[in-house]
């Protein structure tokens, strides 16, 4: 089985409920709704001792700039309104931000520019289901706060018989700048290596367009991170079938700029405490991902 490491930041998912809702209006096919309640399921109180982590320059103003692709439900997507980021990535992190005193400000950006953000000064966080690999710790710390692995979405009931060890031949969709495409890459060289035909990838670059492509028929299945393709799924009401099971599980991580160690402990320091009072768990729950929940966060693990 190859290897991916998550999406590049590791992706998959609707741009959100709305976007979908939009993708499958068109597509003629009609939308589920079912949403995890408004608003905010935890309310973390400020711990003095870890805001005392934080350094002058990035508690100064009293929030944290967070750098967020919100294309990528149920982790970060946009509410109905249009404009508000919200899902499990965006809940935990506002948590975090609480515990060391501050506000969480999420920023929305294309996925591939926010590690660059963050070590520029745009951004003094980057949340947006990233997941930890060797390339990234090279280019900031990532604080751990979570595990998932790859999942492959097909239209119901597969029509086009695609399987993850053979689609040669298949047209697949992933968001650009994931580790998705390193992945379904690979798989394609294996065809063409192997005497059979390539895969046909297409690269889009916001996951709620690559979701859209495959509800529409126009590509026979797409990759991305678990918790992203089964709400998807959720989501289309029947529309979209989830393809065998997740696999190669890593972490998701925060992004921190390599400068900012001390930010990063605190970071880590924060998360450690929302997992020790419950309120990981609960956050976790209310948007159905338990399963990807760790019990030690770590930098760069």
């Amino acid at each position: 089985m190859f290897t991916p490491h998550n999406r590049w930041r590791a992706a998959l998912g609707v741009a959100g409920a709305a976007m979908l809702t939009v993708s499958l209006a068109a597509c003629g096919e009609e939308a589920g709704t079912e949403q995890p309640g408004a608003g905010p399921s935890v309310t973390a109180t400020a711990d003095s001792a870890l805001a005392a982590k934080v350094p002058d320059a990035i508690k100064s103003d009293g929030k944290i700039v967070v750098g967020t692709d919100s294309t990528y439900a149920p982790a970060e997507f946009l509410d109905p309104d249009g404009k508000t980021v919200v899902g499990f990535d965006v809940e935990l992190f506002t948590a975090v931000a609480a515990k060391l005193g501050l506000k969480a400000e999420f920023v929305s950006a294309p996925f591939g520019d926010i590690i660059s953000g963050v070590n520029s000064g745009k951004y003094e966080v980057g949340v947006s289901s990233f997941t930890v690999n060797d390339e990234r710790k090279q280019q900031a710390n990532m604080v751990s706060y979570f595990q998932v692995g790859t999942q492959w979405v097909t239209k119901k009931g597969n029509p086009a018989g695609v399987t993850l060890d053979n689609a040669c031949g298949k047209k697949i969709a992933v968001q650009k700048d994931t580790v998705q495409v390193e992945d379904i890459q690979k798989r394609s060289k294996a065809c063409t290596d192997g005497g059979k035909k390539a895969i046909t990838i297409e690269q889009f670059p916001g996951q709620d367009a690559a979701t859209a492509a495959v509800v529409s028929g126009k590509d026979d299945a797409m990759l991305a991170d678990y918790p992203v393709g089964v709400y998807a799924v959720t989501q289309s009401n029947g529309a979209l079938d989830l393809l065998d099971k997740q696999y190669e599980a890593a972490p998701y991580g925060y992004v921190v700029s390599k400068d900012q160690a001390a930010f990063a402990e605190a970071v880590r320091d924060a998360t450690k405490a929302l997992v020790a009072d419950g309120s990981y768990k609960t956050v976790l729950d209310k948007w159905k991902v338990g399963d990807g929940a760790i019990t030690d966060p770590a930098i760069n693990p």
